[in-house]
């Protein structure tokens, strides 16, 4: 394995609440890496101190091979490290290439009038359209992103993420409030990352997790408690105890 990631025993408390708990985690270059776990597990949170957006109380977070624990978001983005969805924000009353076209300048660093134009860049138009071809959207770049879709919008806010020219991708649950229809293409369009980009999943669909994810990690109450291929986590008695148990009786009842 060529790891990317090391995550060196994370703790971040909130008071007395422990939300990560002397969480270590490796994650390989080139793979899509899904973490797993029940509500509370600490996912997010993890996500988040990954990112940037929450400092730890201790521990290590070294990407290839740097420690960027104390880096701010920012600097971590310019590292690349990239976080979607949840800290993404859509311009609903701009335009596709207008959204796109803001992500571009936050890596390039360059300033740019969000409510003016982007005609005449050639750097920004050009990585706005990469971005929008690579997730489905070249023939909606003057669509206005209200009128768009639930998950139209979703593969923007990949989109986004994807013009940062990430090399590690955190994705914090692409797959939340959006159809099965939509749910197979934001899958085929993660599927599509692999090798190019590294991903980390954050996904309570189980089904999408497994038919994704090259390993898996399973969070309890803040600690990782077992990583290994899809099959092997499905197999794994702990694991079915502590989560996939739950899952299980739960499709069973439906």
């Amino acid at each position: 394995m060529n790891p990317i990631l090391h995550v060196e025993h994370l703790v971040k408390r909130f008071g007395g609440l422990v939300a990560t708990n002397d969480c270590s985690l490796e994650v390989a270059s080139g793979e899509i890496h899904a973490l797993i776990g029940p509500n509370g597990a600490g996912k997010t949170t993890l996500l988040a101190q990954l990112s940037g957006e929450l400092a730890s109380n201790s521990g290590r977070i070294l990407f290839q091979g740097r420690d960027v624990t104390r880096l701010p978001v920012d600097k971590r983005v310019a590292a690349g490290m990239t976080r979607s969805y949840q800290i993404t924000t859509l311009f609903s009353k701009l335009t596709v290439r207008e959204n796109l076209a803001v992500a571009v300048q936050a890596r390039t660093g360059r300033f740019f009038d969000v409510f003016g134009t982007v005609a005449g860049d050639s750097d920004i138009e050009d990585g706005a359209a990469q971005a929008a071809e690579s997730v489905g959207l070249l023939d909606m770049m003057e669509r206005v992103v209200g009128t768009l879709s639930h998950g139209k919008q979703r593969a923007l806010e990949l989109g986004m993420a994807l013009a940062c020219k990430p090399k590690l991708l955190l994705l914090d649950e692409p797959m939340a409030g959006t159809d099965p229809e939509e749910s197979q293409r934001m899958g085929d369009l993660i599927h599509a990352l692999r090798g190019e980009h590294t991903v980390i999943l954050v996904e309570h669909d189980m089904d999408a997790v497994f038919r994704l994810a090259d390993r898996v990690s399973v969070l309890v109450a803040g600690h990782v408690i077992a990583t290994g291929a899809p099959e092997a986590i499905r197999a794994n008695p702990e694991v079915v105890k502590a989560y996939l148990g739950d899952e299980e009786d739960e499709k069973e009842a439906a």
